[in-house]
Parts: structure tokens; sequence; C-alpha cells
């Protein structure tokens, strides 16, 4: 049997199971969601997992839950979704996050819980609410701020502030560069458009593809199953049932006539070529064959092997699927030509261009990975089947967690064996997870 644990040499294994995923519709920031947190949306889609599945609570022995832009008052979202969401208050639950592979690492965490036989059956996955992002106070007023706490008289708590400026006073959002290179994920992938040579009109070409088959999805009802309604509290008469990002009308002209955002002159990179700020959570349950047996469940899949890897975030930042596939087909002891579906995330139609133009060359694969041989071409007809986060959105923390559950009952649909699942994230990282239907 093969392994995703890979560094327990010796020590006797478990098979681990998806037995079940769902996720809240993913909705425009500022729109469906705006009102909730991410704990909200998480402990909405863990409860309403626990009631679909009908397992028992009794049973569930851990909970794994991530995010990435964490909430200004919830720091600890895998405990706060656990208690918000119903479940017993013994069940251990701890937070994780990976950037935009979160929900990827939630699993592998649960999965390596339950294959080293520490835990049967837990819950894994990830919510952001980016409509409920933190802001934070300029590196001044925070110590003016501390200073007046802890001021005695009314003087000193007074006196703390008289040094600041009136630019000091203006409220910090979350930066969305990278610290090592000053650089934006949207300006990283303006970089490797450039230095890939990858046309504006092959970007916006990968977009309508991504809105055309998230359609084709929807319009099919190949999506209705993984997606919960939330009825929004506090007065419960408003209702999110389905995503609001899928452009039935979209064209390339369209695309074609947006401006660049990163680069205003020269750039490719564009609004609708780019994955869009998203609130959403999504969550899988995952059980040791054994325990799925013994409760009646028929699995989704099996986890059959992951890999993360990590690229200088100065060269081409959103390279990770390219480094960490590899590694988890070796794992699998497979070849991409094996794999019935890829789903790969969609951060930017250049990244997911640059990705493809990596995977099939020979010569990149000798220069970055030491390999003779390339990874393989992908076929399309497999790739990314039922659209990506350009079109679906890209609730950081809960992409992963939806691509392995979408990806799961496509395979089934398919009747198919292999899947991939990969991410580009943050910090020049990758992850990439190899899903079996047996």
């Amino acid at each position: 049997m093969t392994t995703a644990t890979g560094s327990n040499a010796g020590t006797s294994v478990k098979r681990v199971a998806v037995v079940m995923g769902l996720r809240t519709p993913f909705v425009k920031s500022g729109t469906g969601f705006a009102e909730l947190s991410a704990v909200d949306l998480g402990a909405a889609v863990v409860s309403e997992l626990v009631q679909r599945s009908e397992i028992d609570p009794k049973h569930i022995d851990q909970l794994v839950f991530g995010q990435v832009v964490p909430a200004p008052l919830d720091t600890l979202i895998g405990r706060e979704v656990g208690l918000r969401s119903g479940l017993p208050k013994r069940i251990e639950a701890h937070t994780v996050s990976r950037a935009c592979a979160t929900s990827i690492q939630a699993m592998v965490a649960a999965h390596d819980s339950i294959a080293l036989g520490n835990s049967a059956v837990a819950i894994a996955g990830g919510a952001e609410s980016l409509s409920d992002a933190p802001l934070f106070a300029s590196r001044p007023l925070a110590k003016a701020l501390i200073e007046a706490s802890r001021g005695k008289t009314l003087k000193d708590k007074v006196g703390a502030f008289r040094k600041l400026k009136l630019g000091d006073l203006a409220p910090l959002p979350p930066a969305i560069q990278e610290p090592t290179t000053g650089l934006s994920m949207g300006e990283s992938a303006e970089k490797m458009a450039r230095e890939n040579g990858i046309r504006r009109e092959e970007q916006d070409r990968v977009a309508f593809e991504s809105h055309r088959r998230a359609c084709g999805a929807l319009e099919a009802g190949r999506l209705k199953d993984e997606v919960m309604a939330v009825y929004v509290p506090p007065r419960y008469q408003k209702v999110v049932a389905q995503d609001n990002l899928v452009r039935k009308d979209a064209n390339l002209e369209a695309l074609a006539g947006l401006r660049p955002v990163f680069d205003r002159r020269y750039g490719t990179v564009t609004a609708g070529n780019s994955s869009p700020l998203t609130d959403g959570a999504a969550a899988v349950l995952l059980m040791s064959e054994e325990r799925a047996r013994e409760l009646g469940y028929k699995p989704l899949g099996f986890i059959r092997s992951y890999a993360f890897a990590a690229l200088d975030p100065g060269e081409q930042l959103l390279m990770g699927p390219a480094y960490a596939t590899p590694i988890a087909l070796d794992r699998a002891k497979l070849s991409l030509k094996d794999l019935d579906l890829v789903d790969m995330h969609e951060a930017f139609a250049a990244q997911i261009l640059s990705n493809l133009q990596a995977f099939g060359s020979r010569e990149w694969a000798r220069r970055k990975l030491g390999r003779d041989e390339a990874i393989g071409e992908i076929d399309p007809s497999r790739f990314n089947v039922n659209g990506g986060s350009i079109a679906l959105g890209h609730p950081f923390a809960a992409t992963g967690a939806r691509m392995v559950t979408s990806t799961l009952r496509e395979l089934e649909r398919r009747q198919g064996q292999f899947a991939l699942v990969t991410l580009c994230a943050a910090g020049g990282l990758g992850a990439s997870m190899v899903l079996e239907r047996t």
C-alpha cells in the first residue's frame, strides 16, 4: 500500500479515506457574507457536514481548520469552529495556515494523525472572510496606545499621544506584498508572464474557459451536492444558496477590454484573468479505511500521496505546483499520464500558463528539478474540467478543500481512478495531493 507519510518507515500506517466534502457558496467579498466572520462560515459548513454525513459526533476525535488572514478577535479558528458548530467540546482542535494551501495542510495534518493511529475520524478545512479582514494600527499609534494603557494619570494617558503625526492615525490593512521581495502576488504574476512569454490573449482564454466550464458544471448540477445554503444571521431571513462570481456572460471581447491592474502601462494581468477576493468555507470528513467500513460509509476516495515544496520567492513566486507535483507523483508511484483528472488552483491565468509550460518542458525539469524528463503534458480535457478559482472564487483557506471534494466527485462521475490537486501559495510554496478512487 502506498502511503502519503513517507517519513515513518517501519511504522504501520492506515489508509485514509475522504468520506464527504462540503462548502458554502463562494461569494464576492462585501456581498452575501459581508456581515459574517470566517468563524461563522466555518462553523456553518462543519455543522452542515456533520448533519449531511449523519456521523455521530461521538466518533469524531479531531478538527483541523485554517484561515490565512486572521480575524482580529478569533485567532484560534480551529477551536472556535468546533465550539460554535455544536460539536462536543471534548473534540481536540487546532489551527493551521499555509497561505492558499491552508486546507490542504489541514487535510494533511488530519491524514497523518489517522494514518498513524492517533485518530480515526477527523474534519479538516478552512474559511476566509475578506469582508472581515483586520485593520492594524501603525507602529507609532500602537506604541502610544500601549503607553497610554499603562499611564496612571489622565496627563500620562494623554501625553502618550503627543508625538503622533496625523498619518500615524490611519489604519493599516493586511500587507499584500511578499516581505522578502516587496512584490504583491499580482506583480509576481506579471513578472512570470513577462519572463515566460505569456501573452494577454492566452491569459484571457484561460479565464474564459474557467467561466465557461464553471457555468456548465452549475447548469448541469454537478456542483449541487457539494454546496450548501447559508441562512445568514441574526434574523436568518437572508439565504445565500449559490456562488455569485461565475459569469454566464463571460466572453473574450469583454475580457480583452479590461485594463491591467498591476502594471497599468505594459501589463497583461487584469481583474478578469485573476481570482477575485472571496468569502467562503469548505470542509471534508476523513476516516481511516477501517473505521469508514465499520460505520457503513462508502468513501469518495483516498489520499494516496501528498507533497509540499518551496522555491525562492524572488524567482517565480507561483510555480509551486511544478515543484510539488513530481514529488507527490513519485510518492504515489504514478506518472502524469496515469491521472484521469488534474485540478490546478487558478490564482492567475499567468500562473496557470507558466506552470503548464514548466510541466511540459524537459529543459525546465533538468534546470530546476534535476530530472531528466519533463513532468508531462496535461490533456486539456482532463484539466480544471469544472472551472477553477478565477470563476468560482478563492477564499484563501477554503480553496484546497473545495478542489479535493469537487475532484473526487468528478472522478466518480467519470469512473476514473487517479487525480491530482495542486496549488501555488504565497511565500513561494506549493502543494500537491494525489487522490485515488477504488
